[in-house]
């Protein structure tokens, strides 16, 4: 069988098969092509400002040395103007988060960037190791999703910088959408979709522009870029609900490939119907076929029902089939049926009240309540340990 021809330049043997549209490429085209979709993604949605300090969040994992590598790349080509430096948590993990530190700052001498890491035991008195000791292995996520969240935003105010990216792929958005409507926590999609968090009145503002970047497109960026990158999972991660949204994305790929990039845009779709709605999507032309987010991939117009309704009222005779539904018994002279009406409310819903963002009575750090949620936990775990001390 002759080798497979690039579908792009028709000149190179074709070496990937792109998981999101199945399109073949030659390893030229491909790094092309997924650089064009993320600058698309940047310039759409109007990420950066020329001469702006960004910090990148770096783990040392595929997904924040990739970003930190086309950022760099894009960052030359296209003129941004970024000052980037790189930022890193270390959450006190032995045998984890040190060995990923090591290539972080690896990556600061290949990307020549400063490096700046902080950590959970000099911000909270706590390391994860620590906390995992005390609660024990379940929940012990929910812990560390809030303290690494805060110690970027605490280590970009140590920088003076207040725009922070982080590596958050289209797989990560979509296992998010999942959770949220499985717990459904419908107000949260708004921010976990947007691919800008936050505004001029906050302390950070934080984008996505690998939001619509599969997984495994950024796997084989990583190897075809010959990018270092530490690749062990987190110990204390095969515990966490998010694996359990994970295993069914992966299931729902095998069958139908724009599954990830559906369930992002569902979850846009629904976070505009949110009290707290803002601009969850990328702002580009559907039409124009590039496909940095996904939008002319595998995506219909979204118009079926209201052409098909154009159609039926089109053809002759299709009046005298239609039966009308209603909610009353009130005479009508075309054919009707009626339908009871169940618990209908007398008194209209009250609207729900937005969050007003406040500051911590503690810490000082952003928050919609008295006291963050950081501050909260270690309440709990300060309070744990006190029993403990007491007891021994």
């Amino acid at each position: 069988m002759p080798p497979t021809i690039c579908m792009r330049c028709s000149t190179n043997r074709a070496v990937v098969k792109r998981p999101k549209n199945h399109h073949k490429l030659c390893r030229e085209c491909f790094l092309a092509v997924f650089e064009d979709e993320v600058h698309h993604t940047i310039t759409s949605s109007k990420l950066f400002v020329p001469g702006e300090r960004v910090a990148i969040g770096a783990s040392g994992g595929k997904d924040s040395t990739v970003l930190a590598s086309v950022l760099k790349t894009l960052n030359e080509r296209h003129g941004y103007g970024l000052d980037l430096v790189l930022l890193s948590v270390d959450e006190g993990i032995k045998g984890y988060r040190d060995d990923s530190l090591e290539t972080v700052k690896r990556n600061a001498v290949q990307y020549d960037m400063p490096l700046k890491i902080v950590g959970y035991d000099e911000l909270y008195g706590w390391t994860m190791d620590q906390v995992v000791e005390t609660i024990g292995k379940k929940g012990n996520c929910t812990y560390c999703g809030v303290f690494r969240r805060q110690a970027l935003d605490r280590g970009a105010k140590i920088l003076d910088i207040r725009h922070v990216v982080t590596g958050h792929n289209a797989d990560d958005v979509a296992e998010t959408v999942l959770m949220n409507l499985l717990r459904g926590d419908l107000p949260r999609l708004a921010r976990s979709t947007s691919i800008v968090t936050g505004d001029s009145m906050s302390a950070v503002k934080r984008s996505k522009p690998l939001k619509y970047a599969y997984e495994k497109e950024i796997v084989l960026y990583a190897h075809h870029k010959k990018l270092d990158y530490f690749s062990t999972e987190c110990i204390y991660s095969p515990e966490a609900f998010r694996g359990t949204a994970r295993s069914l994305i992966k299931n729902l790929e095998k069958v139908r490939p724009s599954a990830i990039l559906d369930i992002v845009r569902s979850g846009e779709d629904m976070a505009r119907l949110t009290p707290d709605k803002g601009q969850a999507a990328c702002a580009c032309d559907e039409g124009e076929g590039m496909g940095g987010c996904g939008s002319a991939d595998g995506r219909t117009s979204g118009s079926e029902m209201a052409q098909m309704e154009a159609k039926l009222k089109a053809q002759a005779g299709a009046e005298s089939l239609e039966t009308e539904i209603t909610s009353s018994g009130t005479p009508s002279t075309e054919k009707t049926v009626s339908l009871p009406i169940r618990g209908r409310r007398t008194k209209e819903a009250a609207p729900v009240p937005l969050q007003k963002l406040g500051s911590c009575i503690k810490c000082g750090y952003m928050s919609s309540q008295a006291m963050c949620q950081a501050c909260t936990l270690l309440e709990t775990l300060n309070k744990n340990r006190a029993e403990a001390d007491i007891a021994i």
